[in-house]
């Protein structure tokens, strides 16, 4: 999910990095809603807020609410500038950068509302523009590493887009367009994740109330750890690999050789212990 760049993403990469973002993405607007009367998974909303502050010279509400704008604003611009500074040294700590200091504000914030909120204003003044901060990260990564593709915080591209495709399906021609297809198979996917993930957090808010900020962040690190899976174990069926295995033998590497051996190193084993047993 993390892994590959831009036009080098396969529809599955985009698929699976959308829905469980886009899910995380439904909690966390449907959390705040709750708890703090406002939306952070975008700043449509924001901006009509903004413009009526300033209409009535409300200039300490347009502070915060501007305020509110440009965090969302600096969380995308902090993603792409890790991911284009690090890049080159290792895609993977570059674009899971972002997820992690996504994960570290929905951690503080849910600590910090579990035992220290007091409901007053100015504590839900800067939470919310923590999560805001925070959801600027992931819409700003999703983005970026997919070419713009994958946008999961908000719906309203979302919507038009997949208006856009099916009034082009009811011609036979466009239906047969592979790339169309998958278009609308990755934008239906981030719609009904985000979706599930609003349902999620109505229904479970009540019970776990701040704890579910610890049900996102668990739900970002399945994210991080699935790339760090492929990247750290399933290819270790390399030569080079299985050859600095054998030299510092350890008992994970006892595990994954029993799970994943290759056919010419159990047939290497084989002769070996011919050889010792001849002797």
């Amino acid at each position: 999910m993390l892994r590959n760049y831009s036009n080098s993403r396969t529809l599955g990469d985009n698929i699976r990095l959308g829905t469980l973002t886009a899910f995380t993405a439904g909690t966390i607007n449907i959390a705040s809603l709750l708890i703090f009367l406002s939306f952070t998974s975008n700043v449509t909303g924001h901006y009509a807020i903004l413009a009526a502050e300033i209409s009535k010279a409300n200039w300490s509400q347009v502070a915060v609410v501007g305020c509110w704008i440009f965090l969302f604003f600096f969380g995308g611009f902090a993603s792409n500038f890790m991911v284009i500074n690090f890049n080159k040294k290792s895609k993977y700590f570059a674009h899971a950068m972002p997820l992690v200091l996504e994960i570290a504000c929905l951690l503080f914030v849910g600590i910090y509302g579990q035992f220290y909120y007091r409901k007053t204003l100015e504590e839900t003044e800067y939470l919310v523009a923590l999560m805001l901060f925070a959801t600027g990260l992931q819409n700003g990564l999703t983005a970026s590493i997919s070419n713009f593709s994958v946008k999961t915080t908000h719906l309203t591209g979302t919507t038009t887009d997949l208006g856009i495709l099916f009034s082009m399906f009811t011609q036979k021609k466009f239906r047969k367009n592979g790339e169309l297809v998958a278009r609308a198979k990755l934008l239906m996917s981030i719609m009904l994740a985000y979706v599930l993930g609003a349902v999620f957090s109505g229904l479970t808010y009540y019970y776990l109330e701040f704890r579910v900020f610890y049900i996102i962040s668990l739900c970002l690190l399945i994210v991080i750890g699935y790339d760090a899976y492929k990247i750290h174990l399933r290819h270790y069926n390399t030569q080079y690999r299985y050859s600095k295995i054998y030299r510092k033998p350890n008992f994970l590497a006892f595990l994954y050789d029993k799970i994943h051996g290759t056919t010419e190193i159990k047939q290497e084993r084989e002769k070996k212990r011919k050889l010792i047993f001849e002797e």
